[in-house]
């Protein structure tokens, strides 16, 4: 429900997910469907766990969408064996929230796909310290893309500018 109240249904995808994935970040900070963090809250790559079918491959990714058709992609990880995220291919490393001052709340959105089997991606990797248009991209047309279909668990915060971005912005060459 919440998926839907905060519109990443349709903005980002068109059905909720089953099931909450269990994101929690190093400073015991939990990501509960809505809560407002702050970007030094979630500055650190955090752990993710979800029941996994140990047989199956999973792709996991953080976004942003700063608007219906454009989304900034702050963590893409692939061909996750079972919930071994540690296992995964990391396609674009995690990047914390960086909102721009006065742009308000931003929905930093975690999505978990199962993927048809493990998958070849042609994308380009992009580092944590890199803003790269590897990073611009919607969730939907890459699911499309895949096969993926719909994303069978999703968390999300909301987060405002706070005095870390500036920090984050020049580790990402924006300043």
């Amino acid at each position: 429900m919440a998926f839907v109240k905060h519109s990443l249904v349709p903005d980002i995808i068109d059905v909720a997910p089953p099931a909450v994935l269990k994101v929690s970040y190093p400073n015991n900070v939990e990501v509960d469907e809505g809560k407002p963090l702050t970007p030094t809250q979630v500055k650190h790559q955090p752990t993710v766990s979800w029941q996994a079918d140990s047989t199956a491959y999973y792709l996991l990714c953080m976004v942003d969408p700063v608007t219906p058709t454009l989304q900034f992609q702050h963590w893409l990880v692939g061909n996750i064996p079972g919930n071994d995220l540690s296992k995964g291919e990391v396609l674009l490393e995690y990047i914390g929230s960086g909102p721009q001052q006065g742009s308000g709340f931003h929905r930093y959105t975690f999505l978990l796909y199962k993927q048809p089997r493990k998958l070849d991606f042609t994308e380009g990797k992009a580092p944590k310290t890199s803003f790269k248009d590897a990073r611009l991209f919607l969730i939907r047309d890459f699911a499309k893309k895949y096969n993926l279909g719909e994303p069978v668990a999703g968390n999300f915060y909301l987060a405002e500018w706070d005095e870390y971005v500036p920090i984050l912005h020049k580790q990402l060459g924006l300043q």
